[in-house]
């Protein structure tokens, strides 16, 4: 707790000079005002988090951290456990989805092991943080206790600080854990406090949503989480890898250093991490409109509008990974681009030249 409680305490806004500033110069460039759209906002917002004017978004990681879950029990996915197992080896290998789109950005994928069920070969290049073997079975009780809950959380903020002291000055949020979408959508419906069917997709396949839709009825009706405390609500219908990546979140928010988070479980962890506190939101930037049913919520209850759409629902921070090569636009906008008044200089002096000969 005391590392949590240390990096809310150093969370702080966006410098807003510094954003001002960089609105005045976007204004000023060689084009009609607002033509170059969320490229501009995205650079304005990333001078505001990195405090000047000159943009530098070289060094990228995707921190995919995984995790299984206790309700696998009740069949709410088609999917084995084993293929979180899988899939987390598959990351250190450098072979999956998110893995060749970030490679294809010049990003690193970043795999951390927070609480898969099965033990990983130390030397598979997954970083090994397990809190638990796995969530407990969340329609009979609370996934994790809170003290859990709160390592999760806080997994993800030494991961983040440690990548941070790397070099890494661009963080975006991954996972992988079969279930993953049950524990997002019952925590979304508490937050967002509504029935579990208004928010509840197929994930990576399910046969009966409907029977996806009444474990999640069950397990809040038997763990009654407080909306008003994010904690609890994570500890009682979450995940461990929901609470890590809430965990980058906030790193990423205390170490003045922008978060591109993915689809919709990301887009829950950054709302966990919203609750904790506001301001981190000032560092989010969300990468796409996910095609799982409860992503359009998620984005609406934490006020958020993706940039791309892309028909995609993978995970794994595999539509983070896309939107990288936007920012590196924006910086290339606000570092390299003429302004209006530089143009017309230019151009006065080869006319001046021209009219000399």
């Amino acid at each position: 707790m005391e590392l949590l409680n240390a990096t809310l305490k150093q969370i702080k806004g966006l410098d807003k000079n510094i954003a001002e500033q960089a609105q005045q110069k976007v204004d000023a460039l060689c084009k009609p005002l607002k033509s170059l759209g969320k490229l501009e906002s995205i650079a304005i917002q990333l001078a505001g988090i990195y405090r000047k004017l000159e943009l530098d978004v070289t060094n990228k990681a995707v921190i995919s951290l995984a995790a299984d879950h206790g309700v696998h029990e009740e069949n709410v996915s088609n999917n084995p456990q084993f293929v979180t197992v899988m899939q987390s080896l598959g990351f250190a290998k450098g072979f999956t989805g998110v893995c060749v789109i970030a490679k294809s950005a010049g990003a690193k994928v970043i795999p951390v092991d927070v609480g898969i069920k099965e033990d990983l070969p130390k030397d598979a290049g997954v970083i090994i943080k397990k809190v638990k073997y796995g969530t407990d079975n969340m329609a009979k009780g609370p996934a994790m206790t809170r003290e859990e809950a709160i390592q999760s959380i806080e997994v993800g903020i030494e991961v983040a600080n440690e990548q941070i002291k790397n070099g890494m000055n661009v963080l975006a949020t991954g996972e992988m854990g079969i279930c993953n979408t049950t524990a997002s959508s019952a925590v979304l419906s508490v937050f967002h406090q509504c029935d579990p069917s208004i928010v509840t997709g197929k994930g990576a396949g399910v046969d009966s949503i409907e029977h996806k839709i009444s474990v999640i009825r069950q397990a809040i009706q038997v763990n009654q989480p407080n909306p008003d405390d994010a904690i609890d609500v994570l500890s009682k219908v979450g995940g461990l890898e929901l609470g890590g990546m809430a965990g980058v979140v906030l790193s990423a928010a205390a170490n003045r250093v922008p978060v591109v988070i993915d689809g919709f479980i990301s887009t829950v962890a950054a709302l966990i991490a919203y609750q904790l506190e506001p301001k981190v939101k000032d560092y989010i930037i969300p990468s796409h409109f996910s095609e799982e049913l409860g992503a359009k919520i998620a984005n609406q209850v934490l006020g958020i509008e993706p940039l791309l759409h892309m028909n995609m629902c993978l995970g794994e921070g595999s539509g983070a990974a896309l939107a990288f090569p936007l920012l590196d636009a924006a910086s290339a906008m606000m570092n390299h681009m003429t302004t209006l008044e530089e143009s017309q200089q230019y151009m006065q002096q080869i006319m001046s030249k021209q009219q000399s000969i």
